[in-house]
């Protein structure tokens, strides 16, 4: 009587203990395969006129925080491209990099010579980028800096690309007097135009510029997760995945319109919570989904997995890159709440009336928001509208 039971749990067994060292060598592949510890962070950017034309300069700090690697950076150039409000033909754009080495003599040539990054050590560089034409002052709008820079080391020699942006023009904050509000079921809303946003902004400092101004007390405060992911760095050139055989045969089970539908959308899936749990959510949710329950690869998968933004979900110049959901969510809504005086959450809102509040901070009306935002007030094109201030009525 027990033999065909045995026989049968010892088969689960063997398949289970198969299936957990397959999983285990997946894992260990993907984090311990030969890539890059060099980062690079730009720092101090600004830009102002100087004369008949506008200077752009800041610094690009590379740093290599591991203890012993040593890694070369050959080359580095830097591609501006302007983003405007009409006809840029007639702007030109020049740049120049000095490098900081800090055991290096200086080049007064603008000259990059190849350099090696310590382990624990870092280096800089100086970035100037000048713009010139006529009607500067009516056409620009904001910056896109795009490095391209080489790493050579153990890991062989790797092209890598990291774009940001450096506005121009910020728009005035606006009047309270002349706030527009929507109406809705007992609430009102206000889009907050700002700038195009990156990773040069700091959160707090938005909000305080271009919300703050028109929120009085019981208000509430909500920002896209899309535009804070991108404020956190969470974006990349699809270039800069290393793309598994995984990704590329996974992919193709996702609908067409999902950002899990191209290989480098689901490495990037991968890259954040690994193959092992995406290949078990695929499996499990599988399962679940013939069982009558859909959904559960997202839910197994992790939040990241419905937040991803694939090539062109995003506003320009982001719509050339994947944009990861944002960082930390509750603890950034705790710690901006406390310092502005007013719930905060951070939402993710579509034009198909899906409201999912990501994080909200203590003592926020779940319920009012997600009324309150379901006609989504901010808009899903380039509106520049990141912030909507949430506001009661009554009954």
């Amino acid at each position: 009587m027990l033999s065909p039971l045995l026989s049968l749990l010892a088969v689960v067994a063997l398949v289970l203990f198969v299936l957990g060292l397959a999983l285990l060598w997946l894992e260990l592949r993907h984090r311990l395969r030969p890539r890059s510890p060099l980062q690079l962070q730009p720092k101090g950017w600004n830009a102002r006129r100087q004369g008949g034309r506008w200077l752009v300069e800041g610094e690009l700090e590379i740093s290599n925080p591991h203890p012993r690697m040593e890694v070369f950076v050959p080359e580095l150039t830097v591609v501006p491209t302007l983003l405007g409000k009409g006809n840029l033909e007639g702007i030109s754009i020049s740049s120049r990099i000095d490098p900081q080495h800090p055991d290096e003599e200086a080049r007064s040539d603008g000259y990059w010579f190849a350099y090696i990054v310590k382990g624990h050590k870092q280096t800089r560089a100086r970035v100037s980028i000048s713009l010139q034409g006529l009607e500067l002052e009516q056409l620009l709008d904001t910056l896109w800096v795009d490095v391209h820079w080489w790493n050579y080391g153990p890991f062989g020699r790797l092209l890598r690309r990291q774009g940001f942006l450096v506005p121009l023009r910020h728009p005035e904050p606006m009047d309270p007097a002349a706030a527009r509000w929507r109406q809705g079921e007992n609430c009102q809303v206000l889009a907050v135009p700002t700038h195009l946003l990156g990773v040069l902004d700091d959160v707090d400092d938005v909000l305080r510029r271009y919300a703050l101004p028109v929120m009085r007390r019981g208000d509430i405060l909500a920002l896209a997760e899309s535009p804070l992911a991108v404020m956190q760095g969470r974006y990349q050139h699809p270039s800069q995945l290393q793309v598994s055989g995984l990704a590329r045969q996974l992919c193709r089970v996702f609908h067409p319109t999902s950002s899990l539908a191209t290989a480098c959308g689901l490495q990037s899936l991968i890259d954040e919570v690994g193959p092992a749990r995406v290949l078990m959510a695929w499996i499990l949710g599988s399962l679940m989904k013939l069982a009558g329950s859909p959904g559960g690869f997202y839910r197994l998968a992790g939040e990241q997995a419905r937040l991803i933004d694939d090539v062109t979900g995003s506003t320009p110049p982001y719509d050339q890159t994947i944009v990861l959901g944002p960082d930390g969510s509750q603890q950034v809504v705790e710690q901006l709440a406390n310092s502005l005086g007013h719930g905060v959450a951070v939402v993710d809102v579509n034009d198909l009336g899906r409201v999912k509040v990501l994080a909200a901070s203590s003592g926020c009306d779940l319920e009012l928001l997600e009324r309150a935002l379901k006609p989504n007030p901010a808009g899903n094109a380039n509106e520049r509208t990141p912030l909507v201030v949430v506001r009661s009525t009554g009954a």
